[in-house]
């Protein structure tokens, strides 16, 4: 387990290029065969992926979490990229296509992941939560996701943006969790940017080619920096953080959040006027 401690803002604002990177950028998140953890100070969040091939991966807990199961006092949300997969809790197992996702309610035990081919892995894509209580595991599909259409052609930030762990989708505790793909020519998101105190969030971009890159934007309104980020690499947005990103081309982001509220659209909004 990766554990990244938090990083206050005036921090923030000394660190270097590679400073960054290694605290907010989690460059692996998905290994042939493997499950990785990124364990988050801000919020407690958890980052990672589960990416099966021949054998079915079991989730566990690690000494880190001081429990006797991962999720006995958390929460999960599980978006595959890959290939077609199948997630078992106890005895029930449910066939997770490319772009469904998942949630796991507190208390799920007995929980394993399996790719349906192993020539085309599933990628399982996952944020975890500290939760309170227990609500109901389950499928979500793509078709069933909640499906917002925002931007413009004009403004090069046209896109679509899928809530599946969402208020108006399922119950949770804190976690919600979404997707959001972009038009062809698009590449410009949350911009006019913004903050929300009350929540983290974690973006994790996918479906680009090798040679593609996003330009992440941090830090305070009038202190930004930039990440580069690559294919299925994840950045951990602190609430202090703004975040923003333009790419060199179109691309496809999971956004994750946690924190005070699951109010979608409660936000802080940063004039262009202030942004230095």
């Amino acid at each position: 387990m990766d554990v990244r401690e938090y990083v206050n803002s005036e921090f923030a604002k000394s660190l270097d290029t590679e400073g960054l990177r290694q605290r907010f950028l989690v460059e692996r998140i998905f290994l042939p065969g493997q499950i990785t953890t990124t364990y988050s100070h801000v919020d407690r969040m958890i980052v990672g992926g589960i990416n099966p091939l021949g054998a079915a991966l079991t989730l566990v807990a690690g000494k880190e979490l001081g429990t006797s199961s991962f999720l006995e006092r958390r929460e999960m949300g599980i978006i595959n990229v890959g290939g077609p997969g199948r997630i078992r809790v106890g005895q029930k197992e449910s066939r997770v296509g490319s772009l469904d996702g998942f949630y796991l309610a507190m208390g799920s035990r007995e929980v394993s992941f399996s790719s349906d081919e192993a020539t085309r892995p599933a990628k399982f894509y996952y944020n975890s939560a500290p939760a309170h209580r227990s609500y109901e595991s389950r499928l979500i599909t793509i078709e069933e996701a909640k499906k917002v259409a925002v931007g413009s052609e004009a403004e090069c930030n046209k896109r679509v943006i899928n809530q599946f762990i969402h208020p108006d989708v399922l119950e949770t505790c804190q976690l919600v969790m979404g997707v959001t793909a972009f038009s062809e020519g698009s590449v410009w998101n949350t911009m006019p940017a913004h903050t929300h105190d009350r929540r983290m969030e974690v973006y994790f971009y996918f479906n680009m080619p090798q040679d593609r890159v996003v330009f992440h934007i941090m830090g305070r309104p009038n202190e930004t920096r930039h990440i580069i980020v690559r294919n299925e690499q994840a950045v951990i947005s602190p609430s202090w953080s703004l975040h923003a990103g333009a790419g060199t081309g179109s691309y496809t982001f999971i956004w994750g959040m946690a924190g005070e509220n699951q109010t979608f659209t409660d936000m802080d909004a940063v004039p262009m006027s202030e942004l230095t």
